[in-house]
């Protein structure tokens, strides 16, 4: 078992994590969503208070099921509405720039 556990250390892309873990998946929900399912499934692992001691078995079986609940909140929610990365949680997605800044940064009339 300690053999599985090595393994996750290998392992790059989403679609990797849900074979490994034996989780049927959506191309599409996987598509549009890869980084933030990942994001999201290492915040539920940072959230747990505690793993099994010396059972290995017991955290794969923990980290299948965030993983399946991380994967599950895409399926039925977009990226936008879930909030995962810093840029949706400020300014629901938009960056605001100043109006002067804008002007500052163009060139002046007749210096082209």
């Amino acid at each position: 078992m300690q053999r599985a556990i090595e393994q996750l250390y290998h392992l790059s892309s989403i679609e990797d994590f849900m074979r490994f873990f034996e989780i049927a998946f959506d191309e599409k929900v996987v598509n549009v969503s890869r980084l933030h399912i990942l994001k999201r499934f290492f915040q539920y692992i940072e959230q747990q208070e505690e793993l099994p001691r010396d059972n290995a078995t017991g955290v794969l079986n923990v980290y299948r099921s965030l993983l399946q609940k991380a994967y599950n909140d895409f399926v039925v929610s977009t990226p936008a509405e879930q909030k995962v990365f810093k840029v949706f949680q400020e300014a629901d997605g938009r960056r605001l720039v100043a109006l002067d800044k804008v002007r500052a940064s163009l060139p002046t009339r007749g210096a082209a």
